[in-house]
């Protein structure tokens, strides 16, 4: 499965200072997790089973929590079992097809 997450602070003291480094600290528990995964603008993916990734989703959340009173969650899911691979494999699929 791929999820697709964005935890944020909702509230914080200085909001431009302090925003980039509690997301920080969510991000490296996700690079640290082993797992296949890629941060962009505005989620972060990341590729396994169901069970590992979610719990990297509620490690970077408890992560962001330990620095701001209240958080914002949301996550988008491609559950396909059976299948590896895909985090890149969906890219390579678009940029072939726009090659040709």
């Amino acid at each position: 499965m791929i999820i697709a997450f964005s935890v944020a602070p909702a509230v914080a003291d200085n909001p431009q200072a302090d925003m980039a480094d509690i997301v920080a600290e969510a991000v490296r528990i996700v690079r640290e997790s082993g797992l296949p995964n890629e941060t962009n603008a505005m989620f972060t993916l990341i590729e396994g089973e169901w069970d590992e990734v979610m719990d990297v989703v509620k490690r970077a959340t408890d992560a962001v929590l330990e620095r701001a009173p209240r958080a914002s969650l949301v996550i988008k899911a491609d559950i396909r079992p059976g299948y590896t691979g895909q985090l890149t494999q969906k890219v390579a699929s678009v940029n072939k097809r726009l090659e040709s």
